[in-house]
């Protein structure tokens, strides 16, 4: 590249010869030696592969910043806030692996020191009895909700309940079970996903009475919207630990819809109406499920089974006169 220049002596123009470089906006050839520039991601620096001319120093990391070290998870976020943890999620949770990020195990002095910070970590995050009464709760409402297999928007408006009832003061005199308990059972009805008393009572500390009692009070003190239960979100749970077939399905379906029809459910257990259903559509399709069988899975007793098959088929008959 050159440049005409004009003498002040008053002289031919002449060339002047511009020393040689790439322009500033091309950054991967090195204005020394016209080498090819290289990212030194570890020191921070672009580097001439050829010289070794340093072009830049203290570069800023543009590369993604991943925010979980686990296997393939590419997450730029951190986890999200949730009522399901008494910080809400935002304190810092110290691994119970004596491991190091390469999966060496640690010296002795490294795993003590590891226990100690782990004690004062709980300590400090459960600093007053309000963190003390909500870590206690939420675990167990987690417990309870995994197995019974409820789904996480469940598990989060159960825990949402709960932080309600001890907002409002409504835990002194009542067992820390009975209220998650309570809360987890109108968590699942209002999500569509209802469980039976009996089915709840398998996975809880405490008997079925405490439990309705304790689901009475939250549902009037906190003025809660419970819609009756429909028995046909019964039906397909009922089907499936029933092992019956899908022709039975679909006919039990027939026959609480002809019930619904006629307003017999009306009064009624949904999920005795629901296995009862089954149990009379069994019955038509010849598949072996006894009363007992029903028990035993459903959690409806052989007496309401019994007490309510053979109205349902009277019902299902008569529509099929029409």
């Amino acid at each position: 590249m050159s440049r005409t220049i004009i003498d002040t002596a008053g002289k031919e123009p002449v060339q002047e010869r511009e020393h040689e470089t790439e322009p500033i906006g091309n950054r991967s050839v090195c204005p020394e030696c016209a080498g090819r520039i290289r990212d030194d991601d570890q020191h921070g620096e672009r580097v001439c592969t050829d010289c070794g001319l340093v072009a830049d120093a203290d570069e800023l990391d543009r590369g993604p910043e991943w925010r979980s070290f686990e296997g393939d998870d590419r997450r730029r976020v951190g986890a999200p806030v949730t009522s399901r943890h008494h910080d809400k999620g935002l304190s810092t949770t110290i691994g119970w692996q004596e491991t190091d990020a390469y999966g060496n195990e640690l010296s002795s002095q490294k795993r003590r020191q590891l226990r100690r910070l782990r004690t004062w970590n709980q300590r400090f995050t459960a600093t007053d009895s309000r963190e003390r009464n909500l870590k206690q709760a939420l675990g167990e409402l987690e417990r309870m909700a995994s197995a019974l297999g409820l789904s996480e928007p469940c598990r989060e408006t159960a825990a949402v309940i709960y932080r309600q009832a001890v907002d409002e003061g409504l835990l002194p005199g009542r067992s820390i079970e009975a209220m998650t308990t309570a809360s987890l059972y109108i968590a699942a009805r209002q999500h569509g996903t209802p469980r039976t008393p009996a089915t709840v009572e398998s996975v809880s500390r405490i008997d079925n009475a405490a439990i309705q009692r304790a689901y009475r009070y939250l549902s009037r003190e906190l003025e809660l919207e419970i819609a009756p239960t429909d028995p046909m979100q019964h039906l397909r749970p009922f089907a499936s630990a029933l092992e019956v077939s899908d022709e039975a399905t679909h006919l039990a379906q027939d026959i609480l819809e002809a019930a619904k029809d006629d307003e017999i459910h009306i009064g009624k257990s949904p999920a005795g109406l629901a296995a009862s259903a089954i149990y009379a559509a069994a019955r038509l399709t010849n598949e072996h499920v006894t009363q007992e069988t029903v028990d035993e899975r459903t959690g409806v007793s052989e007496f309401t089974v019994r007490n309510r098959y053979q109205e349902l088929l009277d019902v299902y008959g008569e529509r099929g006169d029409r």
